[in-house]
């Protein structure tokens, strides 16, 4: 294998150059960026950028490998990636081509890269009528960052409880959340038009804004890999290994859909934890060592005053348990448990029970005890 090719200059691509130099390979390595930055962290963005405690979050560690920035991919051959700067021949090829914010109405600002992030830190001055289009993940943590700018918050949410696509109805408990910090949450609230300066609901209620923020979710930057003859199903479909259904090709970080043994299912996880970790496993695997990629699935957010922490992967639980209250000083928690066997935890503003649920996440447990936050984790 002479070179080695990896699309996509984020967390996911750049630990996969430093992988093939740890693993000793000594060939050429190609680096293709669509963004005109050299890769950086992805979750600061949404906290320390917009929050103006950093202007920018690059990674650490060298890049031994030819990086082509602004140069997006544009297809894909078997031994060729074409690109709108030229074709590029591959041996071995590493996709790590990430993800797309989803904007239906194609008006207001996404939070997906850095430029995405200081061209939003601009806006949030003061007094600003900010509205937030969605209470996930990334609008709960946009009006974090407006309520910090002393900004005027609304967001609205289709769903009848914030994080409804991650955690169902426990989302619901993080409601007050927004009544403390003075923010105007509107629940099963869809949205029928974005403007620039103003959302309107499918009620017909009009929402005037300064600054529209559109956090609806994000998609596999896959577009153009369609009809290439790769397989393609919410991602790059991809073994326990990551090796893609071409030989020679891998697929990491956002893009990559990978088949978990722990939970019988195929994976989508677009979190900074697999996008570290994963190119270890398909870099052995590229370089004809297959290994096998199955994590406990970890995620974190820093909201609205409070830390969510949350491992595991809780699609087939059939029963929730509660591990304290919210309100509670020390913090609670939920799991998600598929008759005994946890499948999930949720650690809210309990930082050190985090460790521990990783590591019971696939054992039975005492439901009971799970649910007395006196007792350890590791005692359940």
């Amino acid at each position: 294998m002479q070179r080695v090719v990896v699309v996509g200059a984020g967390l996911a691509g750049a630990r996969s150059v430093q992988e093939l130099r740890a693993q000793r390979y000594t060939g050429e390595v190609v680096l293709l960026g669509a963004e005109p930055h050299l890769p950086y962290d992805r979750p600061p963005l949404s906290k320390q950028v917009l929050l103006g405690l950093a202007d920018d979050s690059p990674l650490d560690g060298p890049l031994e490998a030819d990086v082509r920035l602004s140069v997006r991919a544009t297809g894909l051959r078997p031994g060729l990636v074409e690109t709108d700067a030229g074709e590029v021949p591959y041996d071995g090829l590493v996709l790590a081509c990430g993800a797309r914010a989803v904007n239906p109405w194609g008006e207001g600002v996404v939070l997906r890269t850095l430029d995405d992030a200081l061209r939003l830190r601009a806006a949030l001055v003061p007094g600003a009528r900010v509205v937030v289009v969605g209470a996930g993940w990334i609008g709960a943590e946009v009006a974090t960052a407006a309520v910090a700018a002393h900004c005027r918050v609304t967001v609205v949410e289709a769903a009848a409880t914030p994080l409804a696509g991650a955690l169902g109805e426990v989302g619901g408990l993080t409601v007050p959340w927004y009544a403390a910090a003075a923010v105007d949450l509107r629940l099963s609230s869809p949205v029928s038009a974005v403007e620039p300066d103003s959302v309107t609901l499918t009620s017909g209620e009009r929402l005037p804004a300064d600054v529209v923020v559109v956090g609806v979710g994000a998609r596999p930057d896959t577009a153009w890999l369609e009809g290439s003859g790769l397989e393609l199903d919410r991602g790059v479909v991809v073994d326990e290994h990551l090796a893609a259904s071409w030989p020679h090709v891998v697929a990491v970080g956002d893009c990559a859909a990978w088949w978990s043994r722990r939970f019988a299912a195929r994976l989508r996880v677009e979190h900074w934890d697999d996008a570290l970790h994963a190119p270890a496993a398909a870099v052995t695997t590229l370089l004809g060592v297959p290994r096998v990629h199955d994590p406990v699935p970890y995620f974190w957010s820093e909201q609205l005053g409070h830390r969510l922490q949350h491992v595991g992967h809780a699609a087939a639980a059939d029963r929730v348990v509660h591990r304290g209250e919210p309100g509670d000083p020390e913090g609670w928690g939920v799991a998600w448990l598929q008759g005994e066997r946890l499948l999930a935890f949720l650690a809210v503003d309990r930082p050190k029970e985090l460790g521990q649920a990783r590591r019971r996440v696939g054992e039975d447990v005492d439901a009971g005890r799970l649910a007395d936050p006196s007792v350890p984790l590791r005692a359940v």
